[in-house]
This record gives structure tokens, C-alpha cells and sequence, in this order.
């Protein structure tokens, strides 16, 4: 017999705990408060709506509650309704915010929580998180977005949650819970293929020699298609296995469970029988919707809902674990269910063109830019923008609608750089760069390459590698390193002008092109990466990551902070808080606003990528966009340090059309002849643009 307090599956009080603070149970009840009321059926909710979405809200600021210095004795959300935030967002351009995860994470130990692995990404609750606030500081905020005719964006999980009640609850074989997973029980007789779990741990990965033997037993699917965050000795396969867990029978259990990320975050199984995990991620959307009152949602790493047994045809082969079609199915769902409430997602996808093409097809609204990215930061590394020309290209060519992407500039996650569309998907394809043939996996690693040398390493110590999936780095820090500063300490004040052009150019490509432009407090201030020693905990897992996520102080509102609530240290800024920045017209903040506004004047964030035409000089971009009016505009950036200068020729450019400045409303050129040929239907005008310059121009006859 189990103690009255003692925490184990044969107790009933800690059972009734667990099933109190599980996400599934709070699911149940909100699922039965809207069940079959009218406002269930007042929206169209069936396709995709982008640029309704984009119309919503253009640009937004990309929260990370565990960096942002508030306020003595403030909470982060409640930072996040301050009139002087908003009137400064308003000032800039900004209209949404997207708070990040704020609800709880991390696991359940016995009666104890403890902490989130993942940066809040391994949600146990729909309860908010009282280290960033309350749900009154959570509707605060949305109020006061909302009388700016602004929106607030929270976050769903559907691939996974931490080791909260609901998994506790799993091991124990408790009703609907092991649904919620990918988990199997494996019986007492197969035990000895399992590893021993070490002390203090509650469960063990396997190696891939213990996967194989589970595989060839018929326990478990086996290998998938590639490993996350994979590092020897830490997460070397997908799948773990936990200790011995008792049930309520008294009955002891050893699972394995399935797990894309950390051994922390259990996949949720999409297909399972009782379908408790689709429930649960239904749930857990809805309270944000209608209870919250969040206008849209993040799905973070929604890709990988649906796995599946390699063929027979293929033995020995890796199970199907990327681009499944129950992915879109559950995509769809997830999409559908939040339009018929009113309203809209957005997808977090690193995978390939063709796979986000599919998902949102009937699924989220819009997809974060992973297609560009790494190409837009390529090009600056290298001055040269000929593989973010490609990448766009492919975009076109495979059917990617630029309105329906999210373009930003740093997160909270690393310079993802897998280039899993040509690096995977499309490997043994070719491509030509630089006048040479590339299949795609020796493009995809050489552009890898490129990056590391000149952005890692002795080039730029401040930042690092993250396991296999990119650089943890600031945008500041890209650039520092563009610049070939390798020691921080030594920026000048020239210096912090040229990072600052830089900057404003990558700003200009993200968000002079049809779509959403999204930016970080770490952009707004000009961060720079912290010291690794100064967070040494966090970084001793091999999670780089923590470098890039210093503290910053966004209004100045806490200028003795040296650190923020959560602990982390406060980054050097090159830029200042955004009360200083925007009482000086030549600042970030200042010119940033201003270009902007001019984007949503002109409507450039619903407009159609149109072309991309090939340029006399290799830094330069230039993208031609049909705006909803119906106007051509052309949008020219320069990557490079050094003036450049290109004749623009397009179908799309209309002989003796003016080329008006959008900024000056100059006109700069007139569209003339490309040939002497009557046959030739293409216009053309030149243009010089400043290093790292941009324009925006327009048509007008």
C-alpha cells in the first residue's frame, strides 16, 4: 500500500493530482463549453487565407519571455501592455506580438515541478506560467493590442509536450493518457533489451544498436529519417526508455517512447485509437482563442506528426518520419479548427519547399521563411547574392507564394542552415552557382561551409555551432562578422554605423517583399551574443543556443538590470532602448519605422512576387511584385560593402513607364527599350544602389 503522500500510481490522491493538472482533463472541459454553441459555425474555415492573415497583421515583434528585462517588480506580459510599448510599436509599424511560450513547461517529479529543457517549448499546462505573469496581464495585453487595431499570437505545440501530469500519467497506463504518445510497453520478458537507466534519471536514450534490436523485435518502427539535436552520448536515436513505473494496479511498466527533440518533450502520436493527443492540442488551441483571446497561433515543429514502419519492399530501410502525409492531414485540422474560431496560424517548418507547399495547402495560413533565411544571411556573409537568387527561384518554381511567409530576422533559435529542401529532398538534383554544378547535397554543405568559416571560429569566436542544425548568433553578430570584426571589443562608433546599414538592409529584404516582416527585441536593440561563461549551466549541454538570448531592456524601463527575471545576463546593445532610439531620426528604431510605413502605404506585404531577375552585378537583388492595386514594384538591395550598380530588364516593366522612389517620390528613371528588335517585349532601366543600400521603386505611367 502506497503512502498517503507517497507519488505512485497506487495512490489515488496523486493520481487525482496528476489527472487535475493535465492538459487532456482541462481539454475535456473546454471542448464540452463550446460544443454545439452557434458561434461554432459563423466562419469560413476549410482553406488557407494568407493574405487575410498578412492583412491581420504585417509585422510583428517576436516575444522571448525569458530575455526581456521589465519593469522593477513588472511581468513580462504585463511589459507587454504597456501603453508606451504600444505607442512606440505604433510608431515603428509594428501590429502584432507574439509572445513566445508563456504557459507552463518543463516535467513533473513525484509532487515537484522542474524546470523546463527547452526554452518553454515543452508545454505541461495551459496554465500561464507565474513567472511571466498572470491571465489578467495575458488579456491586459490583448486590450491593449486590441485598441490599437493590433493582435496577439500565442503558441501550440502539436508534436510534443514536456514530462508533465499527462506523461506521468502515461507511464502509469492511466485511461486515454498513453494515447497522448508514441509509446509502446514493453513486456517484462523483453526488458533485458532495454538500457539501464542511470541514477537520478528517469529514463535513458537508446543507442542504436538497442533501436535496432527493438526494431527487429517489432516493438518499435526504428530509425528516423535523421536525428535532431543528435550528439554522442546525450541523444544519439529518437527513442528512449524509462525506468520501472507502477500503475495503478500496482503493476510495475517500462516503456519507449518516441521523441523528435529532447528526451524531455514526447512526441504526441496523432493516430492513436482513443485520439487523446489530438484532443489534447485542440484543447490547448482553443484556450488560447477563445479563452485568451489570441487572434493567431504559432505551430511549432508541426512537421512531424506522423511516422510510419519503413515499406517491406524496403528492409533494413528508416521509418517515414518527414513529409507524412498525416502531417497535412493533422496540419489541416489544426488549420481548420482555428479559422472556424476566427482565428489564423502560422507554421514553424524546417523542411523542404515541397513539403511546406503541401501543408499549406488546406493547413496553417502561413509558414515561417525557413526557403530564404540561411540565403539572405549567405548573401550578406559573402557579398554576393547568387544562391539567394536560386533559393528564390526554386521558391517560384515549386509553387511557394511569398505573402504566405513569415520573413524574419532573428528568434530565439539558432541561424538554421540544414538547407534540408536541397540538402535531403532534393540531393541529387543539380544546381549552378558560380558557373559551377552542384548536386544538391554538395550545395546545401558548401553553403553550410561558407557560413561556418566566416561567421564561426577564429573569424568571429563570439559565435558558435549548434549541433547539426546551424549557428547560435545574433543578427548584430552575423554582421560584426560580415564585417570581419573578430573581437567585439573592439567596435567604434563608425563600426555601429556600418552594423547598423547592414542591418537595415536585412530589415529591407524581409519586409520589401509580399508577406509578413518579423523582428526581435534583440533586433530592435542591436544585441549582441553573451559570453559563454555567463551561461555556462545552460550552455554545458551543448545547447549554444543560450549565447544568442541575452537580456535586453526594450523601453529602458530597468537600466541597473543585469540580468532578466528568468536569470539570463544582460547582452551588450549597440542601439539603445527604443524610448532613446525613436527621438533620434537617424536611429534603428527611427528608420526602420519609416520604411515601414511606407511598406503598408504602398500595400507591398499583400503584393505577388512576380520575378526575379538576374542582375549585372552578383550583390545585388532585385525583386519585380504586382501589388493588390495592380502597380508594378521593384525592390533593389545591395549585399555588398561597395557601391553597385545593374540595369534592370523585365517583361513586367512597361516602355516609358516612370520609376518612381518610394521614398522620395522622385522619379529616378524612365523604363526604355531593352533592344532594337520590335520583338522585344522587355523594358529596362539602371540603377545604382549605396553599400548595403536598398530602394524601393514603382511604376507609374
Amino acid at each position: 500500500m502506497a503512502t498517503p503522500f507517497e507519488p505512485v500510481g497506487t495512490n489515488k490522491a496523486y493520481v487525482e493530482w496528476l489527472v487535475n493538472h493535465s492538459m487532456l482533463g482541462d481539454a475535456k472541459t473546454l471542448a464540452r463549453q463550446l460544443s454545439g454553441q452557434p458561434e461554432m459555425w459563423g466562419r469560413a474555415y476549410a482553406s488557407p487565407h494568407p493574405r487575410g492573415a498578412v492583412d491581420t497583421a504585417s509585422v510583428w515583434f517576436t516575444a522571448y519571455p525569458l530575455s526581456q528585462i521589465t519593469g522593477e517588480g513588472e511581468t513580462f506580459l504585463a511589459a507587454l501592455g504597456g501603453d508606451d510599448l504600444w505607442d512606440a510599436f505604433a510608431r515603428i509599424g509594428i501590429r502584432a506580438i507574439h509572445t513566445g511560450p508563456v504557459k507552463l513547461a518543463g516535467g513533473v517529479s513525484g509532487w515537484t515541478r522542474t524546470p523546463s529543457i527547452d526554452g518553454h517549448f515543452d508545454r505541461i499546462s495551459m496554465t500561464i506560467d507565474p513567472t511571466f505573469g498572470s491571465e489578467d496581464d495575458y488579456r491586459t495585453m490583448q486590450g491593449a493590442a486590441a485598441a490599437r487595431g493590433a493582435t496577439i499570437i500565442d503558441d501550440l505545440v502539436p508534436a510534443h509536450t514536456g514530462k508533465g501530469a499527462d506523461f506521468r500519467l502515461a507511464e502509469m497506463n492511466y485511461r486515454d493518457y498513453p494515447g497522448i504518445y508514441h509509446m509502446v510497453d514493453i513486456p517484462r520478458e523483453a526488458w533485458h533489451l532495454l538500457p539501464d537507466v542511470p541514477p537520478g534519471k528517469d529514463s535513458a536514450n537508446l543507442s542504436a544498436e538497442d533501436e535496432r534490436r527493438l526494431k527487429d523485435e517489432g516493438f518499435i518502427i526504428g530509425e528516423l529519417q535523421r536525428v535532431i539535436f543528435y550528439e554522442p552520448g546525450v541523444k544519439e536515436t529518437n527513442w528512449s526508455a524509462t525506468g520501472e513505473v507502477l500503475d495503478t494496479d500496482g503493476e510495475p511498466h517500462r516503456w519507449v517512447y518516441l521523441h523528435y527533440f529532447k528526451d524531455g518533450q514526447p512526441s504526441i502520436n496523432w493516430l492513436d485509437p482513443t485520439f487523446a493527443g489530438m484532443r489534447l492540442v485542440m484543447g490547448d488551441a482553443l484556450h488560447a482563442l477563445t479563452d485568451l483571446g489570441a487572434g493567431g497561433l504559432r505551430l511549432d515543429a508541426n512537421g512531424f506528426l506522423g511516422v510510419e514502419r519503413a515499406s517491406e519492399d524496403d528492409e533494413g530501410g528508416v521509418a517515414w518520419s518527414e513529409g507524412h502525409p498525416l502531417s497535412v492531414a493533422a496540419n489541416q485540422l489544426i488549420g481548420s479548427m482555428v479559422r472556424k474560431v476566427g482565428g489564423f496560424t502560422f507554421q514553424e517548418l524546417n523542411l523542404s519547399m515541397d513539403a511546406i507547399r503541401a501543408t499549406s495547402a488546406a493547413g496553417p495560413d502561413l509558414s515561417y521563411d525557413f526557403v530564404t533565411r540561411p540565403a539572405y544571411q549567405h548573401a550578406l556573409v559573402m557579398g554576393d547574392a547568387e544562391f539567394l537568387r536560386l533559393t528564390l527561384r526554386e521558391g517560384r518554381e515549386i509553387g511557394i507564394d511569398q505573402a504566405s511567409l513569415v520573413h524574419a530576422l532573428q528568434n530565439h533559435d539558432e541561424l538554421t542552415y540544414e538547407l534540408v529542401h536541397f540538402g535531403t529532398t532534393h540531393r541529387a538534383d543539380t544546381y549552378l552557382l558560380g558557373g559551377v554544378e552542384y548536386t544538391g547535397a554538395d550545395l546545401a554543405e558548401k553553403i553550410r561551409d561558407d557560413l561556418r568559416r566566416h561567421i564561426t571560429g577564429p573569424a568571429a569566436p563570439y559565435n558558435a555551432v549548434f549541433t547539426q542544425n546551424g549557428i547560435a548568433s545574433t543578427t548584430a553578430s552575423v554582421i560584426t562578422a560580415s564585417l570581419g570584426i573578430s573581437d567585439l571589443t573592439t567596435i567604434t562608433d563608425a563600426d555601429v554605423e556600418r552594423i547598423r546599414d547592414a542591418h537595415l538592409l536585412l530589415a529591407a529584404y524581409n519586409a520589401l517583399q509580399p508577406g509578413v516582416f518579423a523582428l526581435s527585441g534583440w533586433d530592435l536593440v542591436g544585441a549582441l551574443p553573451v559570453d559563454r561563461d555567463d551561461v555556462a549551466d545552460l550552455v554545458s549541454t551543448g545547447d549554444t543556443r543560450w549565447i544568442e538570448r541575452g537580456a535586453f531592456d526594450l523601453m529602458g524601463h530597468n537600466p541597473e538590470a543585469n540580468r532578466s527575471a528568468s536569470g539570463l545576463p544582460r547582452a551588450r546593445t549597440l542601439y539603445g532602448p527604443l524610448s532613446e532610439q525613436l527621438d533620434d531620426p537617424d536611429s534603428f528604431a527611427s528608420r526602420l519605422g519609416s520604411m515601414l510605413h511606407l511598406r503598408d502605404a504602398h500595400g507591398i506585404a499583400t503584393g505577388t512576387l512576380l520575378e526575379i531577375p538576374e542582375p549585372d552585378d552578383t550583390g545585388i537583388l532585385v525583386l519585380i511584385n504586382r501589388l493588390a492595386i495592380g502597380a508594378v514594384q521593384v525592390s533593389v538591395f545591395n549585399f555588398s560593402q561597395r557601391e553597385a550598380s545593374t540595369a534592370i530588364s523585365s517583361a513586367h516593366l512597361p516602355v516609358g513607364a516612370g520609376v518612381v522612389d518610394l521614398g522620395t517620390s522622385e522619379e529616378v528613371a524612365v523604363v526604355r527599350p531593352r533592344g532594337r528588335h520590335s520583338d522585344d517585349d522587355q523594358g529596362t532601366f539602371d540603377v545604382t544602389v549605396a553599400p548595403f543600400g536598398f530602394q524601393a521603386l514603382i511604376l507609374k505611367h
